[in-house]
C-alpha cells in the first residue's frame, strides 16, 4: 500500500488515498468525527460522518484518544477554508495503537513551562514547537546552502580539546583517560588552520559553554556555525556575516510561511533585513547608551523605566550588557553591527585596531527584539611575536596551544571569521521568548534531561 504524505495531498484532489499519522485533535458528535491528523509533513482534517465507513471503525474513531496512531483511507477534497486546502473524507479507518491519556491536552489550559520540558520528548510533537523546530531546520540547510554555494570546505572541529579559545573558566571539564580536557566551546583555532590549508573553510557542530547564566539567550550546549578564511580583514567579515544572515532570513522566509504563520510571526520585522545593515563603533555606541540610558529615565514607558537602570551597568568601557545590546537593537529595525571593541574585555586571538591599539578589529552582531548577540567575530592576530605575548597575558598554557602558535610560524597571513549561535538565530526569527524553545532537548544550569 502506498501512503501518501500530507503535505503532498494537494496533488490528489478528487481521489482516494491512504494516509498515516497520529491523531492530533478531534471532535465530533453522533453522526460525524472530525480528526486532526499529523504525520509530520502536516495536518489534515478527516472528516468521517457515520454513513462513510463501518459501524467498528466509527465506533474507534469516536473513542481515540489523542496521538493515536492510524491509518485512513479517503478522498481528498478541495477546502479553501483549510491551511493546506484540502480535507478528506474518510471511508476507512485502522488504529494501529489506541493511547488513552496523553498527558499533553492541547484543549486544556497550558501547564508550566518546566512541566512541558520535563516531557519535551513529546511536547515536540505540538504545534508550537514543531513549528520552531521545522524553521530550525530549514535554517541550518540554508547555513549549509550558502557556504557551500560560496566555495566553502566544511571543516570538522574536534569536541574534546586541550584548552580553551578563551580561557577555561567557562569550559566543562572531563576526564580523558589519565588526563583531563574539555568539551569545546568554539571550532575557531581549528577552524584557523583549515583557512590555511583551504582558502576559507566552515566548522559547523555543538559547542559547549559552563556559564551558570539563567537569561533568556543561554544554554550550555548549543551549535555555531564558523566559518574563517585567509585574507579576509574586519570589513570583509562583517560582509560576510551579513550575507550570511540575510541569506538564511530570507530562506526562512520564502520556505517557512506555514510555520511562521502558526508562531503568529510578525513577519515585516523580518523583511528589513534585505537591506544592509547599520555598521556602528563600539565608541559611537558607548556614546548613545549614555544618551539612551537618560532617555529612558525620563520615558513614560515602563518597560524603558526598567530597562535603564541596567544600561551601562558593566560600566564605560567594558563589554556590552544584554540591556545595553537590547537598548541600542531598539533603535534599528534590522541587526546593527558594533565593531572595535576594547581589547581588555576580547579573547587573545583578536588582532589590535592599528589606529588604536586599544581597540581590536572585532564585531558583534545584535539582533533586534531583545534577541542580543547572534554573532561575535574578529580579524585573528597574525604576527607571531605579538601572539604568543597576548598568551603570556592571559596565562595560556603554551604545551596546549602549541599547535596555534605553528600557523603563525608557518605561512602566516591576515585572517579572520565569526560564530553565529543557531539557537539565537532561530529564536530571532520564529520571535521565540526564550531560546529553549530554539532546540529539540535544551540543555540548561538546571536541565540535562529528557
Amino acid at each position: 500500500m502506498a501512503f501518501v504524505e500530507i503535505r503532498d495531498l494537494h496533488k490528489h484532489i478528487g481521489q482516494t488515498v491512504d494516509v498515516r499519522g497520529w491523531l492530533y485533535n478531534k471532535r465530533g458528535s453522533g453522526k460525524i468525527q472530525f480528526l486532526q491528523i499529523r504525520d509530520g509533513t502536516g495536518f489534515v482534517q478527516a472528516v468521517m460522518g457515520k454513513q462513510d465507513a463501518t459501524e467498528a471503525e466509527f465506533l474507534a474513531a469516536s473513542g481515540l484518544g489523542i496521538e493515536s496512531s492510524i491509518e485512513v483511507a479517503g478522498e481528498v477534497r478541495e477546502d479553501k477554508r483549510s491551511p493546506i486546502g484540502v480535507e478528506l473524507t474518510c471511508r476507512r479507518l485502522k488504529v494501529l495503537q489506541e493511547v488513552k491519556d496523553y498527558p499533553i491536552q492541547i484543549t486544556k489550559d497550558v501547564p508550566n513551562i518546566d512541566w512541558l520540558l520535563d516531557r519535551r520528548h513529546l511536547w515536540v510533537r505540538s504545534r508550537k514547537p514543531h513549528a520552531i523546530l521545522k524553521v530550525r531546520s530549514e535554517a541550518v540547510q540554508a547555513i549549509r546552502d550558502f557556504y557551500y554555494q560560496n566555495g566553502f570546505v566544511l571543516f570538522d572541529a574536534p569536541v574534546f580539546t586541550p584548552a580553551s579559545c578563551e580561557g577555561t573558566s567557562t569550559l566543562f571539564e572531563v576526564p580523558y583517560f589519565d588526563e583531563k580536557a574539555y568539551l569545546t566551546q568554539s571550532g575557531q583555532l581549528y577552524g584557523e588552520s583549515g583557512a590555511m590549508a583551504f582558502g576559507k573553510v566552515v566548522v559547523f557542530g555543538p559547542t559547549f559553554r559552563a556559564e551558570k547564566s539563567k537569561t533568556r539567550r543561554h544554554l550550555t550546549e548549543f551549535w555555531m556555525v564558523e566559518p574563517e578564511v585567509a585574507f579576509l580583514e574586519l570589513d570583509g567579515i562583517m560582509d560576510l556575516a551579513e550575507s550570511q544572515i540575510r541569506f538564511v532570513v530570507q530562506r526562512c522566509l520564502e520556505r517557512c510561511k506555514e510555520e511562521l504563520k502558526t508562531l503568529e510571526r510578525d513577519i515585516s520585522r523580518l523583511e528589513p533585513v534585505a537591506k544592509p545593515f547599520p555598521r556602528i563603533s563600539y565608541k559611537d555606541a558607548q556614546k548613545r547608551l549614555v544618551e539612551l540610558k537618560a532617555e529612558f529615565e525620563k520615558s513614560a514607558d515602563p518597560d524603558k523605566q526598567k530597562l535603564a537602570k541596567d544600561i551601562l551597568k558593566n560600566g564605560l568601557g567594558d563589554d556590552m550588557g544584554a540591556a545595553d545590546e537590547t537598548a541600542i537593537s531598539m533603535q534599528y529595525d534590522r541587526p546593527v553591527m558594533i565593531h572595535r571593541y576594547p581589547a581588555a574585555v576580547k579573547a587573545f586571538y583578536m588582532k589590535r585596531d592599528p589606529a588604536d591599539p586599544e581597540y581590536v578589529l572585532g564585531v558583534d552582531v545584535i539582533a533586534p527584539e531583545g534577541v542580543g548577540e547572534i554573532v561575535g567575530g574578529a580579524q585573528r592576530e597574525d604576527d607571531l611575536e605579538v601572539l604568543l605575548a597576548r598568551i603570556r597575558e592571559h596565562n595560556i598554557p603554551m604545551e596546549s596551544i602549541d599547535w596555534y602558535v605553528d600557523l603563525r610560524r608557518f605561512g602566516t597571513v591576515p585572517h579572520g571569521g565569526f560564530g553565529m549561535g543557531v539557537e539565537r538565530c532561530v529564536q530571532w526569527i520564529c520571535g521565540c521568548e526564550h531560546v529553549r524553545e530554539t532546540i529539540p532537548f535544551p540543555r540548561t544550569i538546571y536541565r540535562t534531561k529528557p
